[in-house]
């Protein structure tokens, strides 16, 4: 376990000072970024010893951070972690959070079904082995009745294989992570389905079977939350006063960013009584495929035909808003979209109802 301070001569003259790091029988090299000039004057001499002795400290700091177990090597009962274990591990914990829980459960069946009999440890997944995943989803997985699976879905699938190698990079599990340097599965357009103004009338006019989904949703239309945000969000997390008027301080569950979201005065009294701050604003709502039975029950009763899924309502919010007259800018920074083309889609889809409603009127007669 020792770390040497090494130097390199460049085509430059100048000489590379880099880490040559040997330890449990590895060896890595790390770059200092550091260099020794031509010692032409007593200036130069004085810089290249500076440099030196800075280089001497990092290399010191490097030895202990190993004797620490800090540095970037992983212990070998880390490394030999059954991957597909470590994956079940994390979708039970999505099973318990009630987020994300379908996706994930569904992207484990494929990895059993890929992986086989074989075990596979953390430490072997590489390039290789997710380029051969992605081939896999992309050319060969079925669903249940057999048919190829969507473009979609294998892009869903595949980055919750990138997202556990994030997580067991967090956890040091790993040091370098190959999802870093594989490209994702592109995700097809689809149609996002929406309620216009008359429509959301219609729904807030007519009675659910389920209180909590429906004043989930409506909540969702007014504000754009995304039901993970919506089914976690506590009182804590609400404020409102005459002055301010309302807003909700959360962290994201998709961007794990911490949020600020100003809120309408009718969205909040839709809320009604706050209760003790930790507890959830929507107790008792949560993902089952009866939750998505009554939610298409609850539209078709309204009269509405379309194909709504609880997304629709952020879909809605969003079209709302522009159709309203609220700049694209905006609107992306109260939907928290990390990039303002995710929000540019919902321009497109008011501009084809604007031609849709033009070309409304009756030809004249000439």
């Amino acid at each position: 376990m020792k770390v040497h301070l090494r130097k390199k001569k460049l085509a430059t003259g100048k000489i590379s000072l880099y880490l040559d790091i040997y330890t449990n029988g590895n060896r890595q090299y790390q770059f200092l970024k550091l260099y020794l000039e031509k010692a032409n004057t007593i200036i130069d001499r004085d810089n290249n010893k500076q440099v030196l002795q800075l280089a001497e400290n990092i290399r010191a700091k490097r030895q202990l951070e190993i004797q620490n177990g800090t540095y970037g090597f992983v212990p070998d009962f880390k490394k030999n972690i059954d991957y597909l274990k470590y994956f079940e591990a994390l979708t039970q914990i999505r099973k318990e959070s009630d987020i994300d829980f379908p996706s994930w459960l569904s992207c484990l069946k494929h990895l059993r079904l890929y992986i086989g009999k074989n075990q596979i440890t953390i430490s072997d997944i590489n390039e290789k082995w997710l380029e051969g995943f992605k081939d896999y989803l992309i050319n060969k997985s079925v669903k249940k009745n057999g048919e190829k699976l969507s473009q979609n879905s294998a892009h869903h699938y595949f980055n919750r294989v990138l997202n556990s190698l994030k997580e067991a990079q967090r956890e040091k599990l790993i040091i370098d992570n190959p999802g870093d340097r594989v490209d994702y599965i592109k995700q097809e357009e689809t149609k996002r389905e929406f309620l216009n103004m008359e429509e959301l009338q219609k729904l807030s006019s007519t009675e659910c079977r389920y209180p909590v989904l429906k004043n989930a949703f409506l909540f969702s239309a007014l504000t754009g939350l995304r039901w993970s945000d919506i089914q976690k969000l506590t009182w804590s997390e609400i404020s409102y006063s005459n002055q301010t008027g309302g807003s909700i301080s959360f962290k994201q569950k998709k961007t794990d960013k911490i949020e600020l979201l100003p809120i309408s005065k009718q969205a909040r009294e839709m809320l009604g009584e706050e209760k003790g701050p930790g507890e959830k604003v929507f107790a008792g709502l949560k993902y089952s495929s009866y939750t998505n039975v009554e939610l298409s029950r609850w539209v078709m009763k309204a009269g509405i035909t379309k194909q709504i899924t609880f997304h629709s309502a952020r879909h809605t919010n969003a079209t709302l808003l522009i159709t309203n007259g609220v700049d694209i800018y905006t609107v992306s920074k109260l939907l928290g979209h990390s990039e303002i083309k995710t929000t540019q889609l919902y321009a497109k889809l008011v501009d084809k109802k604007k031609i849709e409603a033009v070309n409304t009127i009756p030809d004249l007669n000439f």
